[in-house]
Formats: C-alpha cells, structure tokens, sequence
C-alpha cells in the first residue's frame, strides 16, 4: 500500500503526536508561543502553494510535507491546551466562592449506598453576588433520596471541593489521572441537607430524552426477564447500562478475552449495520435507492446511538460506521484505513481527551488490525472446505484483533486469556442471537405472547454465553496474570509485532532483523526486571487510608500484615496491585496481633526482626511501662490511635524513622509531626502521602 493512497493517515500522524505532547504538556503558557507558530507555518505553507511553479516547490515536495506535518503538530497542542478546562481563567477553582450552582451532566449511579455523578458549574455564589463560571466537578452524595436527582437537574452545592487524591501506593490505579482525563480535577462529599434541588431540565433536550428512553428500555427488561446476571448483561450489551453489572460478571469475561462485548461498540453496531444492510439490500435496484438506503442506515445507527445514551464508544463506533457507508455510496473503491482515520480525526476534534480514553485506543486499534493484520494471518492455511475456510476466517479476526491489542491491554489490564480464541469463537452465535432478539424484543414489548417468547431466547442465550465462559474462565490456565509492561516494553512489543507482521507480509530480511533485535531487547528487558525482583527484598508501609498495611518482600515471597481480609476492596485495589507489580508468587496474610517465625522474619508482639531492619509497631496495646534500656529500632510505626505523645515514646525506643499511618486520629497526627518537627526527629506521615518502601538487604 503507497502512502497517496492514505493520506488522511499520514495526516493524522503528526496530529495524534501534537495531542500527545500536549497531553504531557497543556500549561496555557505554551499557547501564545505555539498559536504565533501556527499562523506563520500557515501563512508560509499558503505563500509557497500560491507561488508553486515560480518557486519550483515541486523539485522539493518535501518541504510541503514538512510544514504542513509542522501546523497539524501544533493544531494539536493547542486543541488539548484549549480544551484543559483549567486553562479557562473562569473555572470555579479559580474564582472565590461559598456555593456553587451546578448542573448534572451525566447519568447519577447508585452504588454501596453513595450516589455519584458529574456536574458542569453554571455560577459561582459568594456572599450572595453571583458570577458566571465554569469546570466539571464530580460529586458523591451519601443520600438514598438523591436517587431520584436525573440529567439536567441543577443543584446548589457548597463550594467545599478538594483536589482529587493521586494513588498513594505503588502500581495503584491512578483515578486521579482517569478523572483529569475527564476534564475532572476535583470532587466534593455531600450529606442530607447539604445540597439544594434549584431546578430540573437545564440540560441539553436530546440527551435528556435519550437517557429517559434508555431508563424506559431498562424497565422493559426487568419486567420479562428474571435472572438479574441476564437482565445487567441485556443492558450492557444492547445498550450500553452498566450500573447494574455485578463484578463476577466482569471478571468472566476480562479473564476469557471477551469483555469487549460488554462495552457497546463497533461490533455491536457492525452487527445492526450487517441486519439493515440485508433487509435495505432491494432498494439498490432503484435509480435513488442507494443514497436512501445510505440515509435510512446513517439514521438508524443514529437512533440506536441515541438509545444507549450517547455513550462514547457507541458513538465512536456510529460516526465510523457512517463514514463506512457514506464512502461506499458515493465511491466503488474506499480505503477503510483513510475512512478510519477521518472518523478518528472528527471526534479527536471533538473532543482531543479521547485520545487517552482506553476504549478509544482498544477500539480503533482492534479495526486496524482487522484491515492490515487479518489478511496476512488468513494467508496462513488454505482450506478447501468451505466451512473449514469460514471458521479459519474467523480464527483469523480474532487472532489479528488480539495480536494488535495484546501490548496495550497488557500494559493497562496486566493479564492476557490464553483461551481467547476459543471464548470469541464460542459467543460470536450467541452475541448475535441477543443482539437481534433484544432490539426486537424493545421494538415489540407491547405485543404479549411475541415479547414474552422474545425475553426467553434472549434470557437462555446470555445465561448460555455466561455459563460457557465461566467455564473456560475457571479452566487451567485460564490467563496469564503479573504481566507489567515498562513504557519502553510495550513499545518494543509494537515494534516487534509491526517489523514481524510486514515481514511475512513483504518478506524483506531488515524486517526480520528488526523484529529479532526487538525480541531480543524485550527479554532483556524482561529478563533484568525479574532478576531484580527475585533478588531484592523491602518493607513497604502502604497508605490504606483508615486501615493499616506492611509488605515485608523477600525476592519472591511475601510477607503481608495488614487488618484486611484478601477478599476486601480495599485489599484488591491497594495491595494486590502492587504484589503483583513485585512479582510476588506466594504472599502469606497475617494479622497484626499474630506472632511469626519465617528465615527472613521474625515478629513478637510489636518487634518484627525483617533481615536487616528492625521496627517497633506501636499501638495501643503496646505497654507502656518504662524499659530497663532504651530498645534500638530502624523504624516506629505508630498506629490504632494510641493515647502517647514523643516524649514517653522516646524514653524507651531509640529509633532512626517515625511512621504514622492514616488510622491515627488528625489530632494525634498533628500533635506527632509537631514535635517531631521541634526534636528534629525523621518522620513520615502516611495519611494523605505516598507510602514508604524502605530497601532490607
């Protein structure tokens, strides 16, 4: 494939890494500097197209290409600039307030008992003038009644904010991150009363009505169905609810390869698109029948979009698939990969975050892999079988989609399904089944034997697809887990895949070179970091908010001390992440009153003996009583909320750190760090900080 036939892709390559700078870089100061340059280029790039022939440009047509990659480069910084919703000197974060008035922007969830939701700032009030601002702010309500709050309610909240919190440990999930990505940057708490409903139906009209009608199809299929698994797989997969999917749900399916299915997207409108494009296919017969059939399908994508509630992959998914359409109608040959690339580029103009988004990047690199990969690996086998050839076809699909996403799931889910073609193979039928049944069955509700008949086919295939894929999920070596990319790691995984796959695609022997080198690289890589941690052993005093958590590493083992269950949230979002990061094989779970007696570790009572470092735990069953001599620690963690202070701690414990851990009261805290500040004493608070990992040898 030459370049001319793809320019829209050449194009998009110097805007996708002019976003991606500026995603690093997004200070409203670079703006000036980059908006002058843009107009120069511009102005440069016009003058030499006006002059081409005088000039003799056309001798050096790479001096075009230079400077019009140069104005789509800073296009792109300055459209993520520009939409950093900080840059605006009118956000609420920047302007004195006691209230603000907000509007819901999204659909409010209810989940544990807390209503969460995001809202755009319309005013900022303080003592009683007001003042226009804006900002998105992501608010929590601890109130069974603000259940009944919908899109487009808006609310008089106190301007009590706060920034959102970073991950506090080591390889946790940074939603600090996720919600700027959003456009987030901070949230506030709320409780009854503390919160005014001003009034309903501020917000856009077609939204509005979309989520209500999403509400309604919701309610249609609790009415039929029974098993509340089908009902939350039902609106997940047709349209786009998740708020009742439970988490083992989930989990069967990210562990067998087919959580894209619960995410609305391109294969579920494909499915539609290939259903319209059968039942429209009479009216190509006619003179106009193509562009009616073009305009009938661009409007029922549409309709269906509107049906999931505008969700961003659906709506991604319904802008590429128009696209697809529209150049089908109007031309006999289309490049899908100049198709794709326009598609990307409309809603990266959009809205230029998206290319953060996971789903984004998952969803457009599955497509191009199905375009440039899936032909080569169908050239692998010949059948001459026709059914045989089929499901090598569809072997193939899966293969090319899997291949070209592996390096980023990996890098951003840490496991891969190994039976990921037998699982994609087995729901493809199934996928169809409940995409077809359950439209028709929202279509034709109201017709009583029909609808019922409709609900039970639709119940009996998920419950059939969930079972399979349970199965399969609890097979042996169902995944492989702990795979922590580098940045440099899933970059070199590209790079190998890319130089392997044109090389059995063009047969040239550099490629072959450059994939070798790749690999090579990458066991290194690979190689080093697990020698390390196999090699290496530390304490790591975790930041678990009110809890309390050590990991005592030693090469591949681990020691966890904690008052969590291993079957807490908190414990799978705070602690396994980063045994995990660590490589850890077998961690064993202790609690803190437990005494143990390992090679590497020793503990009695509060004195735990780790290799080379000591540390006293100090709670408030730690006696105290005064000691013959003063006892010698590397480390003296406070915890539970003792009733102490420094100057008793330190007539008995001789020690080189002080830690204090988030289950201590603010007040106890506060009291420690001071002194510790007046007596010049080493501390670490954990509460609201980042852990401390100390090296043992």
């Amino acid at each position: 494939m030459h370049k001319g036939e793809i320019p829209v892709v050449i194009l998009l390559v110097p805007f996708l890494l002019g976003l991606a700078v500026g995603m690093q870089l997004m200070s409203a100061a670079y703006l000036p500097i980059l908006a002058i340059a843009f107009i120069c280029l511009s102005i440069v790039f016009i003058a030499l197209n006006l002059n081409y022939q005088r000039l003799v440009i056309y001798k050096a047509r790479w001096i075009g290409g230079l400077l019009m990659g140069m104005i789509l480069f800073s296009a792109g910084w300055i459209s993520v600039i520009s939409y950093n919703e900080l840059n605006n000197r009118h956000h609420f974060s920047k302007i004195q307030a006691q209230y603000l008035a907000v509007s819901i922007n999204n659909e409010p969830q209810l989940k544990n008992g807390l209503v969460r939701f995001t809202a755009t700032v319309r005013q900022s009030i303080n003592r009683r003038q007001t003042a226009d601002a804006n900002g998105t702010l992501l608010l929590t309500l601890k109130d069974s009644d603000a259940i009944a709050l919908q899109y487009g309610d808006e609310l008089l909240v106190p301007a009590s904010y706060t920034p959102v919190d970073p991950p506090f440990n080591p390889a946790e999930f940074n939603y600090k991150k996720y919600l700027a990505h959003q456009n987030i940057y901070y949230q506030v708490f709320l409780f009854p009363g503390q919160y005014k409903l001003l009034k309903h139906n501020t917000g856009n009209a077609f939204i509005a009505y979309a989520l209500k009608l999403r509400q309604q199809m919701v309610v249609l299929f609790r009415q039929k169905l029974h098993d509340p698994n089908a009902i939350a797989v039902a609106s997940t997969l047709i349209l786009g609810y998740k708020a009742d999917l439970s988490n083992d749900v989930l989990q069967t399916y990210s562990k067998t390869g087919t959580i894209h299915v619960l995410s609305v997207s391109g294969a579920h409108v494909a499915i539609i698109y290939l259903l319209m494009q059968w039942m429209l296919s009479f009216l190509n017969r006619y003179k106009y029948g193509r562009h009616l059939k073009m305009t009938i399908m661009i409007l029922l994508i549409s309709y269906y979009a509107m049906l999931t509630g505008f969700s961003p992959a659906v709506c991604r998914a319904a802008v590429m698939i128009s696209m697809i359409i529209i150049g089908q109608t109007f031309t006999r040959h289309i490049s899908m990969l100049n198709i794709l690339a326009i598609s990307a580029l409309l809603l990266l103009l959009y809205n230029p975050f998206f290319i953060t988004d996971v789903g984004f990047q998952l969803s457009y690199l599955s497509v191009v892999g199905l375009i440039v990969l899936q032909p080569v690996v169908y050239a692998w086998f010949k059948f001459k079988n026709k059914w045989a050839d089929k499901l090598w076809a569809l072997c193939s699909v899966s293969i090319a989609a899997q291949v070209i996403t592996f390096p980023l799931s990996a890098y951003y889910f840490h496991q891969f399904p190994v039976y990921f073609l037998l699982s994609n193979l087995l729901i493809i039928i199934p996928t169809m089944v409940i995409m077809y049944s359950g439209i028709t069955y929202l279509l034709l509700a109201w017709v009583p034997g029909l609808s019922t008949a409709l609900a039970w086919v639709l119940e009996k295939s998920i419950l059939l697809m969930n079972k399979a894929l349970s199965i399969i999920e609890h097979a042996p070596f169902a995944s492989i887990n702990k795979i922590w990319f580098t940045t440099a790691e899933y970059l070199l995984t590209y790079a190998l895949i890319i130089s392997l796959f044109y090389f059995l695609y063009d047969k040239k022997s550099w490629l072959l070179k450059l994939s070798m080198a790749c690999l090579f690289l990458l066991c290194v890589s690979i190689s080093v970091k697990r020698y390390r941690a196999d090699n290496s052993s530390s304490v790591a005093f975790l930041n678990l908010r009110k809890n309390t958590g050590m990991v005592f590493k030693n090469g591949d083992k681990a020691v966890v001390l904690t008052n969590l269950a291993d079957t807490d949230k908190n414990y799978k979002y705070s602690i396994q992440p980063y045994l995990d990061s660590c490589k850890i094989s077998y961690a064993e779970l202790y609690p803190f009153d437990q005494s143990i007696s390992k090679k590497y570790l020793k503990k009695q009572g509060g004195f735990i003996q780790f290799n080379n470092k000591k540390i006293m735990v100090f709670n408030r069953q730690t006696p105290s009583l005064q000691l013959p001599e003063k006892l010698k620690t590397d480390y003296l963690y406070i915890t539970g909320n003792p009733y102490i202070d420094l100057n008793i701690i330190n007539k008995n414990y001789d020690y080189q750190t002080l830690v204090i851990d988030g289950s201590n009261s603010g007040k106890l805290i506060d009291q420690l760090e001071q002194q510790a500040r007046a007596m010049h004493i080493n501390y670490s608070v954990l509460k609201r900080n980042i852990s401390l990992i100390a090296v043992s040898n």
